[in-house]
């Protein structure tokens, strides 16, 4: 499940100035290219946006592809698409049903209430990730992601990974109005994890707020 939101041709050449100028000198141009983030990232709540360009420019020298970013707001409940694709370069954004960790949920509302980087928690954590490889796993295709902050830096000892599995979809939220949850993995729906994955590429940056 996804939105698209397509962008008038002002802002979608706006957006690609500000990736070209990126590129070319990334400290100097992340504070040119926030305009593009803030009109393409429109359904990115603003303070959301501003954690995102404070993380890309913390991380300036381990996020080496940015025209494609990759935000989680757990602020929204998961019967909400609240995992948004902010595409520069094309100046579109997507928006996709994403879950939870059990650990962040154990109630079991349909609402993160808590962040955690603990190992054994299964919980999800705040914070900036860097894409990493794609493997086969038990969940079938898959991304790893390694933990940038200090708040999700352990994200590879707990196998935090971007990932599909059936309790994500439209038909989830048919029956019980909330997606289930995870192990604090990153979670689409199956119809989604192509598109998902083959978006967030390699040495892309995967945002995680609330």
């Amino acid at each position: 499940m996804d939105a698209a939101l397509p962008l008038s041709r002002r802002e979608v050449l706006g957006a690609a100035c500000g990736l070209a100028a990126l590129a070319a000198a990334p400290s100097r141009a992340l504070a040119q290219n926030v305009p593009g983030l803030w009109s393409i990232g429109r359904n990115i709540r603003l303070e959301l946006r501003a954690e995102v360009m404070a993380a890309l420019a913390r991380h300036e020298r381990r996020i080496w592809s940015r025209d494609v970013i990759g935000v989680v707001d757990y602020g929204q409940p998961s019967n909400v698409p609240r995992f948004h694709i902010v595409n520069l370069l094309a100046g579109t954004s997507r928006s996709f049903l994403v879950a939870h960790g059990r650990g962040s949920d154990p109630a079991f509302e349909g609402r993160l209430r808590m962040f955690s980087n603990m190992e054994g928690s299964e919980a999800s954590s705040r914070g900036a990730y860097l894409i990493g490889e794609a493997y086969q796993g038990d969940h079938g295709l898959s991304r790893r992601l390694i933990g940038l902050d200090p708040t999700n830096d352990n994200a590879m000892d707990r196998a935090i990974v971007l990932h599909s599995a059936p309790y994500v979809g439209p038909d989830v939220l048919a029956r019980q109005g909330k997606l289930g949850r995870s192990n604090g993995c990153f979670v689409v729906s199956p119809a989604d994890i192509d598109a998902v994955l083959a978006a967030l590429g390699r040495g892309r940056l995967l945002y995680a707020g609330a």
